[in-house]
């Protein structure tokens, strides 16, 4: 962390980018501790557009959002970017550092998007919620439903078909076994029901 800060946003980015091409998140998840504030924070796209329809918007998003989650110490335990919305797993070290996050990362995507399709002043973003992760189990279920999300939404027949998700990073680090173990003992069944409400 502290040689993180040390780089230059350059050097950040393609720490960043280097790790991310590869599966990883940019550090380790840390072991689940209780007493931690971990949340898990949901944005979706203004009247649920698709506006993150396009492999590299998806890349930039999420690049960007390593790069100021880590900047501000935050650790990202899991995360699934989707056309329309995106899901986070994170240990919030400050909870007023979020709004500044979200407006710069939603503001330069936004004017990025809007250039590229003439459409600039056009609403991107809509707003973000957070829920916050009360026990083990509910941290557990979090991640199944983080990593279902793309199947949910039809956007993959499989988890491991959508890339913009740390289920690789798990598959990676714990193997196929544990995740399918994780799913028999933690069942989403209707978990996040009415959130794509948003």
């Amino acid at each position: 962390m502290y040689e993180y800060r040390k780089l230059s946003t350059a050097q950040r980015q393609q720490l960043v980018s280097e790790r991310l091409a590869l599966g990883y998140p940019p550090h380790q998840p840390p072991h689940l501790q209780l007493d931690q504030n971990l949340y898990l924070l949901t944005a979706t796209c203004y009247e649920h557009q698709h506006h993150l329809k396009t492999p590299s918007r998806r890349d930039t998003l999420l690049d960007s959002l390593f790069a100021q989650f880590i900047e501000q110490g935050m650790e990202i335990h899991a995360w699934a970017i989707l056309t329309n919305h995106y899901h986070l797993l994170i240990h919030v070290t400050a909870f007023d550092a979020l709004r500044p996050i979200f407006q710069k990362v939603h503001g330069r995507t936004a004017f990025s998007w809007n250039g590229e399709e003439n459409c600039r002043g056009r609403k991107i973003w809509y707003r973000y919620s957070d829920r916050l992760i009360r026990s083990e189990r509910h941290y557990c279920a979090t991640l199944n439903y983080i990593h279902y999300n793309p199947v949910k939404h039809g956007l993959a027949t499989s988890p491991y078909h959508w890339r913009w998700s740390s289920v690789h990073w798990y598959l990676e680090h714990h193997g196929r076994q544990w995740l399918r173990d994780l799913w028999r003992r933690y069942p989403i069944r209707d978990y996040g029901k009415g959130w794509d409400d948003l």
